[in-house]
C-alpha cells in the first residue's frame, strides 16, 4: 500500500481496492474490533508454548512474551487510533494474527514516521510496522536525498503491495490529473515518505516560474487538514490511505483521488540486520496466516485485498 509510502519506481499500478471495499472497511470499523494486538500468553507473560511457531522466536522475545512495535499510528486504515485510543487497522490486525502463530503480544508504540528506523536501531522497538515501503535505501541505510549512508540498514519482511496516490479537494482538482500537473501548485506530504520523494523528483522537472511547493508534515492527518483548509492544492499518500480519506472524510465530501497510483512497491516489517531469527520467525508466521486464510480476511476487511501477496518475501523491495 507512505508512500509511507515510503512508507518507490514510477510505473503505474491499478488501484488496490474499489471504493465499495473501503466502504465495507468503514462499516466494520464502526462495529468495533476487540483487542487487535494480543497473542496467546501464559500467566507469566512468556510466549505460549502451544503456539505453532513459538519455538522459532529468539528466547529473549519468548521470555518477555511481547514484541514492541514502532508505528506512526495516524495512517487510517493501515494503523490509527479508535475513539478509545486503541491502535486499530490493517497492521494491528495482521500483528494480532501473527501473535497467535508466535504466542506473543504485539505492543504498538506511537512515534513519528521519520524516527521509526532510528528507534529500531537504538533498541527502542523490536520491529517497525507502519505501512513502510521496503526499498534498497532503507535496506542499506542510505539517505535518498544525498545518497550518503546515514546508519545501519534494516531487513524487511514484505507482506503487501501498494502504490502512491494524489488527492485534491472534491470538485476542486485545479486541473491535476497526475504528477506532471503539479508544477506551479502546492502539495502536502508526510515527511520522509515516498510521496515526499516523488514530489521532490517532480519539482526538479518544473520550469522556471512554475515552482512546485512541497509542504511536509509529521503525519498524514496534518496533510489532510492542510488540504481541507485550502492551504495546498493537493496531498499525496499511499493509495489505501488516500482512498479511505476520500471515502470517509466529511462523509465522503472532502476529497477525491486524481490519476492512477504510481510506484507500486512492497510494504515490509522492518527488523534490525542482527535480528535474523526474529526476522525469519515473522516471515514464517506471515506465510502461515497467508496459507490459513486469515491474512486474506484481514485485507478484505480493510479494503486492501488487491495488494495481497502469495507469500512473504525478505528484502523484496528495489
Amino acid at each position: 500500500m507512505t508512500a509511507r509510502s515510503t512508507r518507490r519506481s514510477t510505473a503505474t499500478h491499478p488501484r488496490l481496492a474499489a471504493v465499495g471495499a473501503i466502504a465495507v472497511a468503514g462499516a466494520l470499523l464502526l462495529t468495533g474490533c476487540g483487542d487487535q494486538t494480543k497473542g496467546k500468553n501464559d500467566d507469566s507473560g512468556s510466549a505460549t508454548s502451544g503456539a505453532p511457531l513459538a519455538s522459532k522466536l529468539p528466547q529473549s522475545i519468548r521470555s518477555k512474551g511481547k514484541i514492541l512495535v514502532g508505528s506512526d499510528i495516524a495512517y487510517a486504515p493501515v494503523e490509527f487510533k479508535d475513539s478509545n485510543g486503541k491502535a486499530v487497522g490493517l497492521d494491528p490486525d495482521l500483528a494480532a494474527a501473527l501473535g497467535k502463530q508466535l504466542g506473543v503480544t504485539f505492543t504498538f508504540q506511537n512515534g513519528t514516521f521519520d524516527a521509526l528506523l532510528t528507534g529500531l536501531r537504538s533498541g527502542r522497538y523490536d520491529i517497525a510496522m507502519s505501512a513502510m515501503t521496503d526499498n534498497k535505501d532503507r535496506q542499506q541505510g542510505i539517505d535518498p536525498d544525498t545518497g550518503k549512508k546515514v546508519g545501519e540498514g534494516v531487513d524487511f519482511v514484505d507482506y503487501l503491495t501498494a502504490g502512491v496516490s494524489i488527492y485534491t479537494r472534491k470538485g476542486d482538482t485545479q486541473g491535476i490529473t497526475g504528477w506532471s500537473d503539479l508544477c506551479g501548485k502546492k502539495i502536502a506530504v508526510e515527511r520522509s515518505t515516498v510521496s515526499e520523494d516523488l514530489a521532490k523528483a517532480e519539482a526538479k522537472k518544473c520550469p522556471a516560474g512554475k515552482k512546485l511547493s512541497i509542504e511536509p508534515f509529521d503525519d498524514d492527518q496534518q496533510s489532510q487538514t492542510r488540504l481541507r483548509s485550502g492551504g495546498v492544492d493537493a496531498a499525496s499518500s499511499d493509495f489505501p490511505v488516500a482512498a479511505y480519506a476520500a471515502k470517509t472524510s466529511g462523509g465522503g465530501k472532502d476529497f477525491q483521488i486524481v490519476g492512477d497510483q504510481v510506484s507500486a512497491a512492497p510494504y515490509g516489517i522492518a527488523v534490525s540486520k542482527e535480528a535474523t531469527q526474529l526476522r525469519d520467525a515473522l516471515k514464517a508466521a506471515m506465510d502461515a496466516i497467508i496459507k490459513n486464510g486469515e491474512y486474506q480476511k484481514i485485507l478484505v476487511k480493510w479494503g486492501a485485498q488487491d495488494g495481497a501477496v502469495k507469500e512473504s518475501v525478505i528484502n523484496g523491495g528495489k
